[in-house]
């Protein structure tokens, strides 16, 4: 029975002596960061790769990249958390580029964009009687 608990202690012991390295996301390097400044989408392809999403909305690539490091079992470190958000017009030329810190997950802003709902704008007959009579085909989303 001692073994076991001489064993553990071990275990736990070697596990709080090494050091972990956690990427997630694009691992960037601080030479990718110092020039960010990109002018159109395919020297952003190039330079950053396949973004971590893709609006197609709003056509925006979205990259995601954090590091975090691991002492111990009780001590961990996050060392950035970055967002890059990239907007294109319709030549592909980056029109905005933005790069939000998630470190601090309490810094959110809310945006003032709303999607259009032509439902809200019936009247008041179409909302009575809306499901009465032949009916129109809806658009459906690119």
């Amino acid at each position: 029975m001692n073994k076991i608990f001489i064993f553990i202690f071990i275990i736990i012991f070697l596990n709080n002596c090494n050091n972990q390295t956690i990427y997630s996301g694009k691992i960037l390097s601080q030479d990718s960061l110092n020039d960010i400044n990109f002018e159109n989408k395919d020297n952003l392809l190039k330079k950053f790769g396949y973004p971590s999403y893709i609006d197609p909305v709003t056509n925006k690539f979205f990259y995601f990249s954090e590091m975090k490091e691991k002492k111990s079992i009780l001590e961990k470190k996050t060392n950035y958390s970055l967002v890059f958000v990239f907007e294109f017009d319709e030549k592909d030329n980056i029109l905005k580029s933005k790069v939000y810190n998630l470190e601090n997950g309490k810094n959110i802003e809310l945006v003032e964009d709303e999607t259009s709902n032509d439902i809200i704008r019936r009247g008041l007959l179409e909302r009575i009687f809306g499901g009465v009579g032949a009916q129109t085909e809806l658009p459906t989303t690119p």
